[in-house]
Parts: structure tokens; C-alpha cells; sequence
């Protein structure tokens, strides 16, 4: 699995061999055999590593795609298909929920862009936005409290 993690990062990257081994302090032959599954990089090169491409180290370690998608970069996140029921109703997928402190009975707020989709937030992020633009916006046209 890391192997292959390897080596989609590296030429999702534009990198050769060659410039990850410079990058991490290693050598190029160690990259190769990584990438074949000869070997695992050690706990400093996975770390080196996932700081490079810019990926969890747990994903660098585990990632798997069943759709074919590449290793999302840290603090974005695949959590796979929902269907939707006969009556609209989706199942938002447990560690999206878990992540994001979705509960039952959470109020989630459809919003959409024809050109880029739909996205669904929780109702207490958007609360926290608009708390936060009308104290930006009090500050910007010097209203006093």
C-alpha cells in the first residue's frame, strides 16, 4: 500500500527518484525500493515524507482509493459515495460525522453553485461566520459597540 502511495505522490508531484532522495536526505536507491515494496521507509523518512507531499501520515501509510482518486492533501478529505434515498435523504458516511461533530438531530445547511456544486455545512459554522463578518464588518466601518 505505501508503495504504491509512493509512488503516485512522486509523480503527482512532477518529482524523480532522484529529487525526493535530495528532498529527505536519503538516497535515490532507497526511493526505488520503497516504490517497488522491497522496502519501508523508517518512521523519519515516512514523516520527511508526508511533509513533502503535504499528506497525513496516515495516509501516506494506509491511503486507498476505491474510486481511483489520489491521496487528498492534509485537512481535505474523500469520504466516499452517499446515495441518495427515494425521499432525498443522504447518509452522511461515520467519520465525516465523527470529524465534524455532526449529531443527530444537527441542523446542516444545503448550499450550491450550478458551476461547482453542492456543499453541506453544520448550521453552527455558519453562525460562527456571520458572527465573525459582522464583527469584522463593525471594526472596518469604526461602529462602537
Amino acid at each position: 500500500m505505501i508503495c504504491m502511495n509512493l509512488k503516485e505522490l512522486r509523480k503527482h508531484h512532477h518529482y524523480t527518484q532522484e529529487d525526493v532522495a535530495e528532498k529527505i536526505n536519503v538516497s535515490r536507491q532507497a526511493v526505488a525500493k520503497w516504490e517497488k515494496g522491497e522496502s519501508t521507509p523508517d518512521i523519519e523518512s515516512c514523516i520527511a515524507l508526508a511533509r513533502l507531499y503535504q499528506v497525513t501520515l496516515d495516509d501516506l501509510v494506509n491511503y486507498q482509493s476505491d474510486m481511483g482518486l489520489g491521496i487528498p492533501p492534509k485537512g481535505k478529505h474523500l469520504f466516499g459515495v452517499a446515495v441518495v434515498g427515494e425521499r432525498g435523504q443522504i447518509v452522511i458516511p461515520k467519520k465525516a460525522r465523527d470529524l465534524f461533530k455532526i449529531e443527530v438531530g444537527d441542523s446542516l445547511i444545503i448550499v450550491g453553485d450550478e458551476e461547482r456544486g453542492l456543499a453541506i455545512v453544520p448550521e453552527s459554522y455558519t453562525q460562527k461566520f456571520f458572527d465573525q463578518a459582522l464583527t469584522v464588518n463593525k471594526h472596518t466601518r469604526g461602529d462602537a459597540e
